[in-house]
């Protein structure tokens, strides 16, 4: 059964999280602290995690990051503020979505299913060819990266843009191309988050944002790897 951990000091969100996960057949693990998340994170395996941005002890941001020292499983972030800059933060920084209180309960279901679905999608493809790019080295039978023989640690999420940019080599993908096939979802003013993703990628790869060698932007179109 999948697991799910649901990190929210606010009770009532909490409980309607609990509620809404039980009835499609999820396990949910529910805690209202950051101490605790990071007990159960430790302590249990999770296959999904739920994380509210403002709690009272430690701070989502936090425990997306010790969740991501060691885990590549999917984090959905909360969050009551608007701003883009916390969502870009919390997907710099390894987060595959979020979603802004006020929500309704059945998108946030929705979103789950999405990262639910891609995550065993990748999982459970078996593919036993390499890519070699100019010392760029993805092997996807292990699904690691290499770049000049030394490992890049990427999330899964990392991973799969990569390798759908790679797979398309000398094609420019749109930001629209990009969301819908990686995250298997819609396309509905996801630029950030494409944005977001990319510039991790680029940060963890050492590239310079103004001349990339692998990743390139093509301005108003998408990126290529050429």
């Amino acid at each position: 059964m999948t697991r799910i951990l649901v990190v929210d000091d606010e009770k009532e969100i909490a409980d309607l999280l609990e509620f809404y996960l039980q009835n499609e057949g999820y396990e949910v693990i529910k805690v209202n602290t950051g101490k605790g998340a990071l007990s159960v994170i430790e302590s249990q395996d999770i296959d999904l995690a739920i994380l509210d941005i403002m709690l009272l002890d430690i701070d989502g941001f936090t425990i997306l990051k010790k969740i991501r020292e060691k885990y590549f499983y999917p984090v959905i972030m909360l969050t009551a503020k608007v701003e883009d800059i916390d969502k870009i933060m919390g997907l710099t920084i390894g987060a595959d979505d979020y979603i802004t209180k006020p929500f309704n309960p059945l998108e946030l279901i929705a979103r789950v299913k999405t990262q639910i679905r891609r995550t065993k999608l990748y999982n459970k493809e078996i593919e036993s060819d390499f890519i070699d790019i100019n010392g760029l080295h993805i092997n996807m039978n292990s699904h690691k990266v290499y770049l000049n023989e030394k490992v890049i640690d990427l999330t899964p999420l990392e991973y799969d843009i990569l390798l759908y940019l790679a797979k398309n080599r000398g094609r420019v993908i749109s930001s629209e191309e990009l969301f819908t096939n990686v995250w298997g979802d819609k396309y509905i003013n996801n630029n950030n988050t494409v944005m977001a993703h990319i510039a991790r990628l680029r940060e963890k790869m050492g590239e310079n944002t103004r001349k990339p060698k692998f990743i390139k932007t093509v301005w108003g179109v998408g990126y290529i790897i050429e």
